[in-house]
């Protein structure tokens, strides 16, 4: 069954506004752009929803899903999914997927059509065309959609988590316009090495969508929601639709 559409959102720990206490309102934007991201994979048809992020490996995770935002100071517990009787399931989820699936249940879907969950976390250096040929692959027995989550460069400014590196804006620059044009090919070709110098998180997550759609076929347009980076790192927010 076909890839219907996709939505990118970043995964900073503050986009939680509990974690954030008193600077919440600085990303009361960023969260508008997530919550109308999420809104559209729901109302596109999908049944299922695949939430792809960084790990500190590649795998397929056992569902149901469970992760806590206690290491970041909040005991806030999210889940995905029911625990069907004698199953496991996927504690400890890395951040990128905690915070997809915060999203995911933060913007509800019409219960009257039940959607189902799937949950993959990349290792950051996992080579390109692994990361092509695994969104190519994924695919899905009824409309499926795919939820990328994923931070640009972290070093924009000498107040940035990786300091300031020149070369950041242009990255983050490229990688706002692929989005904003749904452009698969620009974002497979993204370079690992650079991106890991710049310490982005998305790379990854962002060449397994553009393996997805370009096996996908067909044309494609994309909506760039959001672009700042507000503490030195940069945040995309944006969804792609079959046009």
């Amino acid at each position: 069954m076909p890839l219907v559409a996709a939505a990118v959102c970043p995964h900073p720990p503050l986009i939680v506004p509990e974690l954030a206490g008193a600077a919440a309102g600085e990303l009361d934007d960023l969260r508008a752009a997530c919550d109308v991201a999420v809104a559209r994979l729901y109302a596109s048809g999908a049944r299922r929803i695949v939430v792809v992020g960084a790990g500190d490996r590649t795998a397929d995770l056992d569902f149901p899903y469970r992760g806590s935002f206690a290491p970041w100071g909040l005991p806030l517990e999210v889940r995905l999914g029911r625990l069907p009787s004698g199953a496991v399931g996927t504690d400890g989820l890395p951040l990128s997927l905690l915070v997809g699936a915060w999203l995911l249940r933060r913007v509800r879907p019409d219960e009257k059509r039940p959607i189902s969950w799937r949950m993959v976390s990349l290792a950051p250096d996992e080579p390109v065309e692994n990361l092509a040929a695994g969104g190519a692959r994924i695919g899905a027995d009824q409309p499926w959609a795919l939820l990328v989550m994923g931070d640009g460069s972290a070093c924009r400014g000498v107040k940035a988590p990786g300091y300031d590196d020149p070369r950041a804006q242009a990255y983050d620059d490229g990688v706002a316009r692929a989005l904003a044009d749904a452009d698969a090919e620009a974002l497979l070709g993204l370079d690992p090495m650079l991106s890991t110098e710049l310490k982005v998180a998305g790379r990854a997550p962002w060449q397994v969508l553009a393996g997805a759609v370009r096996a996908a076929g067909g044309d494609w347009r994309g909506d760039l929601g959001y672009h700042e980076a507000p503490y030195g790192v940069a945040y995309f927010v944006a969804s792609w639709e079959r046009a």
